[in-house]
């Protein structure tokens, strides 16, 4: 029996008019974005539906924004492929906390509270700080790591061989940038962010968040869940908190995590929420799997096809 994943987005993948295909076509999907609304109290679907881009890409709203998308293409799956298992799930940052209320770790309620309040924590770390990012594309981890030491910045996301995003002070990571052009980078790319994601400069949020995770109700996932931390399934309900609170400073271990997940014998793979980068990480880590996707009401049919086909995967 092939054995599936459910991946989760991460922030970077929000986008104008996420998830308003399916709250139109499908009624169960309006009826979380509603029920979302009210949890939150503010008008979080509009904003997802309509904008604009500069009350989206904020980080408060874009990392809630993620995680409902994702549930609702999560919800929309279940229900129509009712005999679909699922046997892990992974997120890509924020896509943990999806991952993590997916495999029954939380309710929804308090996965999109704690991501909401999660964006809040750390853009205020953002503003308190002067921080970015910079994707380098076409190094190795070896050399990358060596210009991190050499630049005083640290890798945040190895997300597939030859993509690698590094994080720090603004002027830092500029001189980072020009020791990876330096060293072969085919590319070494300031980022648009609006801060230093997965580095030091994000403790501040830290106890914020610990404080948050406090008023949640967590369980032992149904299915092992990956940590971006780790690379290895959470195991306890303590350790998910400390890891979840450590997640915001460490680097995000996306190639080992489905690495590990590979070595494991999954063969199918489906990414929920906007966009598509996890689908593209995979290719370029593993090969003879399925891939599918589900970001809006064209992808959700061709997964539901593809899930309900008879021929083997």
């Amino acid at each position: 029996m092939s054995k599936t994943a459910l991946l989760f987005a991460g922030q970077g993948a929000q986008v104008v008019g996420m998830g308003r295909d399916l709250a139109t076509t499908f009624p169960i999907a309006k009826t979380w974005f509603d029920r979302a609304n009210v949890a939150l109290g503010y008008d979080l679907a509009s904003i997802c539906f309509n904008g604009p881009d500069s009350e989206l890409t904020k980080t408060e709203n874009a990392q809630p924004g993620i995680f409902l998308v994702s549930w609702v293409a999560f919800q929309l799956l279940k229900e129509r492929v009712p005999s679909l298992q699922f046997h892990a799930t992974a997120g890509l940052s924020l896509g943990e906390f999806t991952a993590l209320t997916a495999a029954g770790a939380m309710s929804f309620e308090d996965g999109l509270r704690v991501v909401r309040q999660r964006g809040r924590f750390m853009q205020e770390a953002c503003d308190s700080t002067k921080g970015g990012m910079a994707a380098v594309i076409g190094l190795d981890e070896t050399p990358t790591r060596e210009v991190c030491a050499e630049a005083g910045v640290v890798l945040a996301n190895l997300n597939c061989p030859g993509q690698l995003v590094i994080s720090g002070e603004v002027e830092k990571i500029l001189k980072a940038v020009d020791l990876a052009k330096a060293r072969g980078a085919k590319r070494a790319i300031p980022l648009p962010v609006a801060g230093a994601y997965h580095s030091p400069l994000m403790a501040g949020a830290q106890p914020k968040l610990e404080a948050e995770l406090a008023k949640a109700k967590l369980s032992t996932p149904a299915v092992p869940v990956i940590s971006n931390v780790t690379a290895q399934p959470h195991t306890t309900v303590d350790q998910i908190t400390a890891r979840m609170i450590e997640q915001v400073t460490s680097s995000v271990q996306w190639e080992k995590s489905m690495r590990y997940l590979l070595a494991q014998g999954f063969t199918r793979f489906i990414e929920l929420g906007p966009g598509a980068a996890l689908t593209g990480f995979m290719k370029r880590i593993g090969t003879g799997v399925q891939m599918l996707n589900l970001s809006d009401v064209g992808s959700l049919e061709t997964t539901v096809n593809a899930l309900n086909s008879p021929s083997p995967a």
